[in-house]
């Protein structure tokens, strides 16, 4: 039987960092045990060609499921056909809310992290502390604690943005001297018309009864553009392209194909990192882990885990760290029966719920839709401020994939013209030619704040092809959240008024918006971000929390669970540079307890200390 210093359950963003991180100079021998089977870049499938072959193009579509490691897609979840508010909910993840939690996440290799967006903004100081503006949950850290660890994350995954404009819009503290490793991305078409039309002007905000001044910002990126010659006090950056390797012109050309897959191997994914392993850690992938194993005293001893024909193995190390998502994480520690002391594991589910609102800008206008990532700007001046005491604070990001998100692809415009107008040949090529590079869409992130009504338990009788107890969900909007969007919805009314854009907004029919809901007599429909946090909340207290500000889990020294899951409050921003952040943090603490473990003691200290527990609360 082999012995590890540490297991790594999960490959994807917090994984593949902390693995990355504890591997270095192959001082620690490190398992990475990954649910899925390898991510299409290291066979000879193109995972291009997988997604356009696919009936469904989802951003799961280059990855074919196994039933040992099944996910949720968003094809699981439809409307009603009635009309009326409701949905039904069908594979991975079961679900029994008032709404529809409408989210997935992807088991293999790299994890989600193979298929998001590449968007890595930063939190905001005042978002560590919602329950100042009387709603979430309190941190137990701090925006200057994580702060080092942020600039970490941001060399790791290569990220472009301009750390001036990050200062002086939203009010983000950086070291003077301090750069992006990158460039920030050329604004969009879209953006600079934008920019153009309404830097400067004001809306009204009808539920916190004030003003907002709009101002077109761009978004940190974690994908590859100009290196800055000024980062790291001159030495610069080198931009990784396929599998971590240094790659000076693996650079974003506009592909327009971020989600799922970037051709040029410019955004950043967990298998860049993995390229970089030393060789003391190992992947084993097609690995479910079913149950962390502890010792008498609940320390962590090692897990559980089968094989895809339900072989079951044993592996042990000292430090046992769980990264497979905040759904995964929950669901794990639920099925080893442990971290139950505060009662939270699985509670506080949490996402970004996204309300669209989708338009036409004038004739003669274009955003010349699908060039490049799917947003690069927004409204960033929704996030902050007392008015969060009022309505859920949100982001506000300009889509520049045109109506894909709300309507689905280009063949539904196609569709629209030749089944609805009857036209054909050239006169069908122009109309939508002409509609396609008018669209725009206005996507608000809304912040949700932490819930222990929402969240995620075993199904009492639903089992997987492995036998374990597939994920049962949980899941409403509080009044919070819903006055934000009511909020949000008038934003978008007034932006299409000062554009004179056409505005195409309806949620319908049903059956596609399974997020659908009714607040003071005005229809609204959301679609899930990807963004799942909560399930294994941190906190300053074992009784009401399930890890510490390390990702400690309280009740088993040697435990770790790593990722959103631990985060008090998702904020208003894409959550994956936080979730790198936490995840280096955790990684430096490991670090440090191993160290301690093997430093000899002297016969003094011998017979005067305890023996060091790796992993065990300070």
């Amino acid at each position: 039987m082999t012995r590890y210093d540490v297991i790594v359950v999960g490959a994807g963003v917090a994984g593949s960092l902390v693995a990355h991180r504890l591997g270095r100079g192959g001082r620690r021998r490190v398992l990475v045990l990954e649910a899925g089977a390898g991510a299409p870049e290291a066979a000879a499938a193109d995972p291009l060609t997988d997604y356009l072959r696919a009936s469904a193009r989802l951003p799961g579509s280059p990855y074919l499921p196994h039933p040992a490691a099944p996910w949720p897609e968003m094809t699981d979840l439809a409307g009603t056909d009635d009309g009326t508010p409701g949905f039904r909910a069908s594979g991975h993840l079961r679900q029994d809310g008032p709404l529809p939690y409408a989210s997935g996440y992807v088991r293999v290799n790299g994890g989600t992290g193979n298929v998001w967006t590449g968007l890595a903004p930063r939190m905001l100081p005042e978002d560590f502390d919602t329950e100042s503006f009387g709603y979430g949950r309190r941190w137990p850290l701090g925006y200057d604690d994580l702060e080092p660890h942020y600039r970490a994350a941001e060399e790791h995954l290569g990220v472009a943005a301009d750390a001036d404009e990050q200062r002086a819009h939203l009010g983000l503290r950086f070291p003077d001297d301090y750069v992006f490793p990158m460039r920030p991305l050329p604004a969009a078409r879209l953006d600079r018309l934008l920019s153009a039309r309404l830097d400067g002007r004001r809306v009204k905000d009808p539920v916190a009864l004030g003003e907002v001044e709009l101002r077109v910002v761009g978004t940190p990126h974690a994908r590859n553009g100009v290196p800055d010659p000024r980062y790291g006090g001159g030495r610069g950056f080198v931009p990784r392209g396929r599998g971590g390797r240094p790659d000076p012109d693996s650079r974003c050309v506009g592909n327009a194909t971020c989600i799922p897959h970037c051709p040029s191997y410019a955004k950043y994914t967990p298998l860049k990192t993995q390229g970089r392993w030393s060789p003391s850690v190992t992947l084993r992938d097609r690995s479910v882990v079913s149950r962390v194993l502890v010792d008498g005293r609940g320390r962590a001893t090692g897990v559980e885990y089968r094989s895809y024909d339900g072989e079951v193995s044993v592996a042990h190390a000292d430090v046992v760290v769980l990264a497979a998502h905040a759904v995964e994480n929950a669901r794990l520690l639920l099925l080893s029966g442990l971290a139950g002391r505060s009662g939270q594991v699985g509670r506080n589910l949490m996402d970004h719920p996204v309300l669209l609102t989708w338009g036409l800008l004038p004739e003669g206008e274009r955003s010349w839709s699908y060039r490049g990532p799917g947003s690069v700007s927004g409204f960033e001046g929704f996030r902050a401020g007392p008015a969060r005491r009022l309505r859920a604070p949100f982001r506000v990001e300009f889509g520049t994939w045109g109506w894909i998100w709300a309507k689905g692809p280009v063949e539904t415009d196609v569709d629209h013209f030749l089944r609805e107008r009857g036209l054909l040949g050239k006169e069908l090529r122009e109309a939508v030619a002409d509609r396609v590079h008018r669209q725009f869409t206005l996507q608000f992130e809304m912040e949700q704040g932490a819930d222990p009504a929402n969240r995620v338990t075993l199904h009492p009788s639903e089992r997987d092809a492995l036998g374990l107890p597939r994920p049962l969900v949980t899941y409403d909007l509080d009044e919070h959240v819903k006055e934000g969007m009511a909020a949000a919805r008038a934003v978008s009314d007034q932006v299409f008024a000062l554009l004179g854009a056409e505005d195409h907004t309806d949620y319908a029919p049903s059956a596609a918006w399974p997020g659908r809901f009714e607040h003071r007599g005005r229809a609204y429909g959301y679609r899930g971000a990807g963004h799942a946090a909560g399930t294994h909340i941190m906190g300053d207290s074992p009784d009401t929390s399930v890890v510490d500000a390390w990702q400690r889990c309280w009740d088993h020294p040697g435990l770790y669970a790593v990722g959103c899951g631990s985060m008090p409050s998702v904020a208003t921003s894409n959550p994956t540079l936080t979730m790198a952040a936490l995840a280096l943090r955790s990684a430096e603490r490991i670090e440090a307890d191993l160290t301690a473990r093997d430093r000899p003691l002297s016969p003094v200290a011998a017979t005067t200390t305890a023996p060091t527990t790796p992993g065990a609360p300070a």
